[in-house]
């Protein structure tokens, strides 16, 4: 039986790479609704290809721009075209899809992936801020309705994979690999340009996400990720600075064993992997030659220099709306360092200093979270108090 996939943030770096899966697996899945940003002429192009049955954008004028560009070579049957909030549900939600594979940026998956599970779909999840912002949330929710969320980042895959059938009671440490970002090694950021920023030594990706590996923000959340999805207390949560991104990430057990999960540094690998669970179907995607990795080495974060680990131990202490604070205060700060407004080192300023001037929510509904979210958002975008 072919699978339903929706997926939202579709001409990403991740949706891009979903579908390049989905046109390898052709009797296996069926691209049903498409979401994405700015990105019109690309979208068209996508709607033209897997011919969804539904697709959103993020305003009118965007979907007005979709049907022009629709319309110079007309098909049939024209899929529903919304827009907004509201559009991104409708995609989520979709009846003829089994799974949604959410991978946009930022707290904006939120609504959307809530609802998919309400609406009993499986989650592909590769937008981290979703469980960072309302992890308790999303995870009761998905128990409730006995969704699965399988992880399409490459270390929570790889965790995922290494924790398979054993016992939770088993686990002594979650140890999550980091590249280190283009800075490993340096103390001195103030210099630092936008240029040298988003040029990362291993993998190809977005410039959100790019800069959040610079800062180690991208760790941070992923530490707070796999508290949620891995029911892990943070303090058996470390990162592990692994230059190669050979080991994706591992775990150590009770009885002194580590099982690490080893992988090319090619997204289309976890992706698919997360697609076609639980079975493992043959790869299109070029293996891993041991004989030709060498030397791999792992060393321990430079917490001085990037704080951003300590960060997340703190809002997820703090608990409540702290770390959908942190979230959106790093999202709004990376935005402005993008546009040139701030400087690298500002990132870590702004984040710090907006935590600090939080009064954390204990227990909050989702109106709670995305309220926090917002306050955060406004915080970090002034520039006279920080």
């Amino acid at each position: 039986m072919t699978k339903g996939i929706a997926i939202i943030g579709s001409t990403g770096s991740i949706g891009t790479q979903a579908l390049d899966v989905i046109d390898h697996f052709p009797d296996r899945f069926r691209v049903v609704g498409l979401a994405a940003g700015s990105r019109v002429e690309m979208l068209a192009e996508q709607v033209r290809r897997y011919r969804p049955e539904i697709v959103a954008v993020p305003g009118a004028d965007a979907a007005i721009g979709l049907k022009r560009h629709l319309a110079e070579q007309p098909i049939t049957p024209m899929p529903e075209i919304l827009w907004g909030p509201q559009g991104l549900e409708q995609v989520a939600t979709h009846p003829s899809a089994q799974m949604l594979l959410t991978s946009v940026v930022g707290a904006l998956g939120l609504r959307p992936t809530l609802a998919a599970i309400a609406a009993g779909k499986d989650i592909a999840l590769a937008n981290k801020e979703t469980l960072v912002a309302a992890g308790a949330l999303v995870m009761e929710a998905a128990r409730r309705k006995g969704v699965k969320i399988i992880p399409v980042d490459s270390e929570h895959s790889a965790l995922f994979q290494c924790l398979e059938g054993q016992e939770p009671a088993a686990v002594k440490r979650l140890l999550l690999t980091a590249s280190g970002g283009p800075f490993r090694g340096r103390k001195d950021l103030a210099t630092i340009t936008k240029a040298e920023a988003l040029k990362h030594p291993r993998w190809v990706m977005g410039a959100k996400i790019t800069i959040d590996s610079a800062t180690l923000m991208n760790k941070a959340l992923e530490m707070i990720e796999a508290h949620w999805l891995f029911h892990v207390p943070m303090e058996q949560i470390e990162v592990v600075v692994h230059p190669q991104s050979i080991v994706h990430s591992a775990v150590e057990y009770r009885d002194g064993n580590v099982i690490a999960q080893l992988g090319p540094t090619d997204m289309r690998l976890p992706i698919q992997y997360a697609l076609c669970y639980p079975e493992r179907a043959e790869t299109y995607v070029q293996r891993l030659d041991l004989f030709q990795v060498g030397t791999l080495t792992f060393e321990r974060p430079d917490l001085e220099t990037f704080p951003s680990l300590n960060y997340a131990r703190q809002a997820v202490t703090m608990g409540g709306t702290m770390p959908a604070v942190m979230n959106a205060a790093n999202e709004v700060a990376v935005g402005r360092f993008l546009a040139d407004q701030i400087a690298f080192v500002d990132i870590f300023r702004i984040v710090r200093g907006v935590m600090e001037r939080h009064s954390v929510v204990s227990r909050p509904d989702l109106e709670a979270i995305l309220e926090a979210d917002r306050w955060a958002r406004e915080a970090a975008a002034s520039s006279d108090w920080w």
